[in-house]
C-alpha cells in the first residue's frame, strides 16, 4: 500500500499508553514468530512494539481505509523492518482469518477496539483467535473493563455512558463475559494486570 507522511494519524492516547502496554508485552509475548494486531488504528501502537521487540514479526490490521494508510505511513517513517503491510480485517465477518492466507501467527494483540465495537466483533475476534493460534498461542486484549457487572472507577461508569449513547451496540464489556467466550474458543484466561487510566491487560493461552 502506497502511502505519504501525511497519511500518519496521531492519537494522544497512543502515546499515553504505549509504554506501558510494552512493559507487560516484552514479559508475556513468545521470543519469536509472528504478532497479528487487529485493528491497528493509527500504527502508532505496532511500530512502537515492533521497533522494540525486533526478533518478532508484526502483522498489523484494521477495518479503515485511512487506518490502513495510517499504519503503513508511520512504518516507512520509521523504517520498521519487521512490519508486514497492513491487511484489510474485519473480525465480525466469518472466516476472517483467511485473510492471512495460511501465515502462521503465534500471537494476537487487540487495543481499545472491543468497547467500541458491537458484540459481534469480540465473538468474532475470540473465534478467530481459537481458530488461528497454536497450543500457547497468546491472546492479548487492553482497556477498559466492567467486573461483576460493576464498573472499576467512576471514569468507566461515565465512559460506558457515553459510549452507549454513541451506539447502543457499544460499550465498556464485563470481563466475565469476555472470558466465557474465550473458553468457548479453548482460549483460558492466565493474567489480568491493572493498568493506568484503569484499563486491563487481559492474557489469553490456546489451550
Amino acid at each position: 500500500m502506497k502511502a505519504s507522511p501525511d497519511d500518519a494519524l496521531h492519537y494522544p492516547a497512543t502515546a499515553r499508553n504505549r509504554d506501558a502496554i510494552l512493559e507487560v508485552l516484552r514479559e508475556r509475548l513468545p521470543d519469536e514468530g509472528t504478532v497479528l494486531e487487529i485493528a491497528s488504528g493509527s500504527g502508532e501502537h505496532v511500530v512502537h512494539f515492533a521497533l522494540s521487540l525486533p526478533a518478532l514479526t508484526f502483522q498489523p490490521s484494521d477495518i479503515e481505509t485511512e487506518a490502513l494508510r495510517s499504519i503503513a505511513a508511520h512504518t516507512a517513517l520509521n523504517e520498521a523492518t519487521n512490519i508486514n503491510a497492513p491487511v484489510e480485517i474485519d473480525v465480525t465477518v466469518d472466516g476472517w482469518e483467511a485473510v492471512l492466507d495460511g501465515r502462521n501467527v503465534t500471537a494476537i494483540t487487540c487495543a481499545n477496539m472491543i468497547h467500541i465495537a458491537p458484540w459481534a466483533a469480540a465473538v468474532g475476534l475470540l473465534r478467530g483467535a481459537g481458530a488461528l493460534l497454536p497450543a500457547g498461542g497468546v491472546l492479548y486484549l487492553y482497556g477498559p473493563f466492567h467486573i461483576g457487572g460493576q464498573p472499576t472507577a467512576p471514569s468507566n461508569a461515565s465512559f460506558d455512558a457515553s459510549l452507549r449513547a454513541r451506539d447502543p451496540s457499544w460499550g465498556v464489556r464485563d470481563l466475565e463475559d469476555v472470558v466465557a467466550l474465550g473458553r468457548d474458543n479453548s482460549l483460558n484466561l492466565t493474567e489480568t494486570v491493572e493498568m493506568p487510566a484503569n484499563n486491563l491487560s487481559v492474557f489469553f493461552e490456546r489451550a
